[in-house]
């Protein structure tokens, strides 16, 4: 049944597109849906939880393997063609859609278990204005910029400056605190420059970490969205070097071979400076750049070794339904997600009474908050087929 299901997949799948690559972006929102819905953040096994402040772990490289792929998306939407179309109104649509869908789910909350909720004050007038789709929005529009603007060098010099500048300057900047004490090179939760410019841009009521000390920051936040860009970037050059390939056996081999090379460089890298410059989700910092675009472009080396040179396709197939229809999926999940916390039961929301009264017993508490969690994706892959089989691809 399943390998009949997963031809039935390959079937449906438009000729002509790069698979791993589809692959891959299924995984990536896969990953991310599986990690943000647990059935209790009181009980999440440490690899499916980001690291607490400095260091990574599996859930932290999800985020920026995406952009990786937005990077190798761009170039593949002008398919083998040398230059690149200037920025227009296509473009900007599909940016302003992707923040605008952010805004939604930051003010799709209502707590209708407290009386006195005033939904106004704590999810408009309180709006989080950054967020995972709101980042994908600026990176998106800012890489589609620098694709038509440059050669590949001039890519290669801007993903370095837009790791190393912000770096430079949370190492360097001055900046102060309300009651005038100053900092520098501080690499703290709550202190450290990029949150200072966060509070200071945004406003501590405006971002995720808002009772943070001495400055509400945002983990999507204003400096660390140009380091994002080079993680994207990195995703364009990759897809730079599939299109500069020839197409024939040897030259996959070969493209294969670089990527795996690069992968495992760029990772080892990130984890030599680790002492040095340390790895950090939040701030987006050099290392964690490396660490994450080397995790990227090894599942990458290895999806287009195993899809696109070895033709196993079948056992991997469920996952372009994923990724075919990657922000349908990130939408339905934060609607559904949002609204078992929403309805009550009780004393309780709906997700935590079937946490509680269903998993918890079966499974235990980290077993059970782990099978609410697939629960919740294979529920979501049933929508998704259902838009599959049917040729829906939801594109914004």
């Amino acid at each position: 049944m399943l390998r009949a299901h997963s031809e039935h997949i390959l079937a449906l799948n438009p000729e002509g597109r790069l698979m791993s690559v589809d692959l891959l972006r299924g995984l990536a929102i896969a990953a991310m849906v599986l990690v943000n819905n647990p059935g209790s953040w009181s009980y999440v096994y440490a690899p499916m939880a980001h690291a607490e402040w400095h260091g990574w772990t599996p859930t932290d490289v999800i985020f920026p393997l995406f952009l990786f792929v937005v990077g190798m998306s761009i170039v593949l939407a002008n398919g083998r063609r040398e230059t690149f179309p200037r920025v227009a109104w296509p473009q900007w649509s599909r940016a302003l859609k992707l923040y605008g869908l952010g805004l939604f789910l930051a003010v799709f909350y209502y707590n209708f278990r407290d009386p006195g909720y005033d939904w106004f004050a704590d999810r408009l007038a309180g709006v989080r204005f950054l967020g995972v789709l709101q980042r994908i929005a600026l990176v998106y529009i800012l890489c589609c910029y620098l694709v038509s603007w440059l050669s590949t060098r001039g890519l290669i010099v801007a993903a370095a400056l837009g790791i190393l500048l912000p770096w430079l300057m949370m190492l360097w900047i001055p900046y102060s605190s309300d009651n005038g004490e100053v900092f520098r090179g501080q690499l703290l939760f709550g202190n450290h420059f990029s949150a200072w410019l966060d509070q200071w841009l945004l406003g501590r009521e405006h971002v995720y970490y808002r009772t943070a000390e001495p400055f509400a920051f945002d983990p999507e936040g204003v400096l660390t969205t140009l380091p994002a860009v080079s993680t994207c970037l990195l995703g364009v050059l990759a897809a730079l070097a599939w299109k500069s390939s020839d197409g024939s056996a040897a030259a996959r081999i070969k493209l294969c071979r670089c990527w795996l090379a690069a992968g495992a460089i760029l990772l080892l890298a990130g984890q030599l400076l680790h002492p040095w410059v340390p790895i950090n989700k939040a701030l987006w910092s050099p290392t964690f750049v490396l660490v994450s675009a080397g995790v990227s472009l090894l599942l990458l080396a290895t999806l287009f070794y195993l899809v696109d040179i070895r033709r196993m396709r079948a056992p991997l197939a469920p996952l372009l339904v994923f990724g075919v229809n990657a922000i349908a999926l990130f939408m339905l999940a934060g609607v559904v997600g949002r609204l078992l916390i929403m309805i009550p039961v009780g004393e309780m929301s709906l997700k935590g009474w079937l946490f509680s009264n269903l998993f918890q017993p079966l499974f235990g508490s980290y077993g059970g908050s782990l099978a609410f969690a697939i629960s919740c994706l294979a529920l979501f892959y049933l929508v998704m087929w259902q838009m599959y089989r049917r040729r829906i691809i939801w594109k914004v």
